[in-house]
Order: C-alpha cells, then sequence, then structure tokens
C-alpha cells in the first residue's frame, strides 16, 4: 500500500495497531558516551526550564557583556599587579554615573595634581598668601612683601621692610587692605612677624623644608617689586648656604637708602658691598641663592618649590645700578638674588611671637 502523496518508496509506510497507535519504532536512547555514564546506564537529558524554547526551535543568540568581562579581568589583573587598581575600575564602571573623580592635591599645599611641577600652577596656588607691605617711617617710606601663614593675619616678613615704621598698611592680593601691627622682630636674622588687624578666613602659604633643597631646583619668587603686586618670576636655586651680610634696622642711614632705593636692601659677600653701604651695625646669614628675577619690593617675599611649599623668605638682591660707579640709571635682577632658608624662619617663629626678637 502506498501513500497517493507521496511518491512510492521514497518514504516507508508504518502499520497501525488496532488500538489507534502509530507502529513507529520508539526513539532511540540517548546515551552521553562512556566518559559521562555507567556502563549500560542510559543517561537521558534534563528536562527544559519553564520558558525556554520549545524543543527543536534555534536556541537563542547569547550576548556577552563586554564592559562587565573587561571589568572581571581587570579585577583579576588587579590581585596580582596590588594597589591603585580601585581608581581604574571605577573609572570604568563610572562612565556615565554621577561619581566625581578626584583631581589629587599634592600633601601640604594646594597645587592639584594636574598642575604640580608648573609655573602657573604654583602661582595660581600660592600668590593668594603673598601680600604688599607699605611701611612708613619719619625717614620715608619702604614698600615690600610678605608671606600669610594663619587664617587670621600672621604674616612673615623681613626685618628690615617694616623696621623703624610708624604705620604698616598690608594689601592683599584681592586688592583688600588692612593695617597690621608688629609681633617681633628678629634682626640677627632679618625677620619680622606682624599681624593684620581684623583679618580672618585668610589663604595660607604652606611652610616647606629647606634642609632638603638641592642646587638646581626650580623655583618660583612672588612678591610685589616696585609695587607690582603678585609678580610672579622663576629660576633655579644657583647655590646653597651663602654668608649674606646684611646691616642691622638700628641704623639712621640704612632707613635712608630704603627710601632712596626703592627698598633696596644693602649687602654685603665675598667681602664686597652692594646696594649702598651696610654700615658698622650688620649681621650675616646663610642664605639660598637663586636666579629667579628679584626686584626692589621684592624683600620678605616666598622663594617657593614646585610643589607649592615655602623654601625661603626672599631678602637681598644685587642691583647693577647701586654699585655701579658708571652713574648709570639701569636696575634690577641680573640674577643674584638671596633667600632667608624657610627652616630659619620656622626655627625663630616662637620667640617672634613672643616678641623676643633681638
Amino acid at each position: 500500500m502506498t501513500d497517493s502523496h507521496r511518491p512510492s518508496g521514497e518514504y516507508p509506510m508504518y502499520p497501525s495497531y488496532g488500538n489507534g497507535e502509530a507502529a513507529y519504532p520508539p526513539p532511540p536512547a540517548y546515551d552521553p558516551g562512556p566518559q559521562h555514564a555507567a556502563p549500560g546506564v542510559h543517561a537521558w537529558p534534563a528536562p527544559e526550564p519553564v520558558g525556554t524554547a520549545p524543543a527543536g526551535a534555534p536556541a537563542p543568540e547569547r550576548r556577552v557583556k563586554r564592559p562587565l568581562a573587561l571589568l572581571a579581568a581587570v579585577a583579576i589583573a588587579a590581585a596580582a599587579v596590588g594597589g591603585g587598581t580601585a581608581t581604574l575600575i571605577g573609572e570604568l564602571a563610572g562612565a556615565g554615573s554621577n561619581s566625581t573623580v578626584s583631581t589629587g592635591v599634592v600633601n601640604g599645599t594646594t597645587v592639584s595634581q594636574s598642575s604640580a611641577g608648573t609655573v602657573s600652577g604654583v602661582a595660581a596656588a600660592v600668590s593668594p598668601a603673598i601680600v604688599e607691605i607699605s611701611a612708613s617711617s619719619s625717614a620715608g617710606d619702604a614698600t615690600g612683601s610678605g608671606v600669610v601663614i594663619t587664617s587670621d593675619g600672621e604674616i612673615v616678613t623681613n626685618n628690615h621692610v617694616i623696621s623703624g615704621a610708624s604705620q604698616i598698611k598690608v594689601a592683599l592680593s584681592t586688592g583688600k587692605s588692612y593695617t597690621a601691627d608688629v609681633v617681633g622682630t628678629d634682626a640677627d636674622k632679618d625677620l619680622a612677624l606682624i599681624k593684620l588687624q581684623g583679618a580672618s578666613g585668610l589663604k595660607t602659604a604652606t611652610l616647606g623644608d629647606s634642609s632638603s633643597v638641592k642646587v638646581g631646583d626650580e623655583v618660583v619668587a612672588i612678591g610685589s617689586p616696585e609695587g607690582l603686586t603678585g609678580t610672579v618670576t622663576s629660576g633655579i636655586v644657583s647655590a646653597l648656604d651663602r654668608d649674606v651680610t646684611v646691616a642691622k634696622d638700628d641704623e639712621q642711614e640704612q632707613q635712608q637708602q630704603q627710601q632712596q632705593g626703592g627698598g633696596n636692601w644693602p649687602f654685603e659677600f665675598g667681602g664686597q658691598q652692594f646696594n649702598g653701604d651696610t654700615g658698622t651695625s650688620k649681621t650675616t646669614y646663610k642664605a639660598i641663592q637663586t636666579d629667579a628675577s628679584l626686584n626692589p619690593g621684592n624683600s620678605g617675599g616666598a622663594l617657593i618649590n614646585m610643589k607649592g611649599q615655602i623654601i625661603g623668605i626672599n631678602s637681598a638682591m644685587y642691583s647693577p645700578s647701586s654699585a655701579s660707579t658708571s652713574g648709570s640709571s639701569a636696575a634690577g635682577s641680573v640674577g643674584l638674588g638671596f633667600a632667608i632658608p624657610v627652616d630659619t624662619v620656622k626655627a625663630d617663629l616662637d620667640a617672634l611671637r613672643a616678641g623676643d626678637g633681638s
């Protein structure tokens, strides 16, 4: 007997039983192979979970979530290489999220990691803590600079900037002005501490470590030469432990030279006098030499390392006009500037605050 709809012999026909059941042969038993089943035991596949595609339907294509796989790979690698991985994972997983990534801050300063080591970064961070000082006395007016070290207005400067002053005015980088009082002076170290009246919430500088300074280190100088507030110059440390001799504040001649020289401070080095006569009463200290440009008015300002930390208080400079006998009116820095090491300042702070200066 043949099926009228199929060619004879293409598909075999199977007889049916009288009870209506088809006489098709049973499906062959599934044998997973000897490596998966015990001998003589046939293992049938587990039933499909509810909701899966019906038998015979093509399996849905699986999509691998590559970012998660990448994170897993990064996490595994992190276990081997150690620290610093949390930030990396956060950046990979946090794309498009509301989380913020810190730019980081160099310890002890306000210079961001992205700006550390640049003159612009140091200037932006430290300039708000550098002030211009105008001191009036019977001998005239002297202009200098200072460094704010406390938020309520303590300022370190040179003694020669405020010596003999009857009135001291201080201008911040913002242009706001204050009257200041002398807290303590130390003529032997050419240091002074003044404090603003009624100040609070000021930007402050960080005092660094001058013992770690090396010849060739890059530095930034900030001050108010010739009344140009917030002037920034840069250079390197040219030498260390220079014996600089300066006049003390108890001579009228020195005060007159301050007035006439616009803040040029007479000093001696190597047996020669610069910027005028230092007189008979003088003191000598160890100084950091720098080629960062210093000019009249920079005295008392900051010499700063590339982390934004104060390493010295600028105190003396060579001015060719005052040292020359040719009558030339040219003035300014020729790359010979000197700064009092900040370690000297820190060692003297308690005495200055107590008003125990010499």
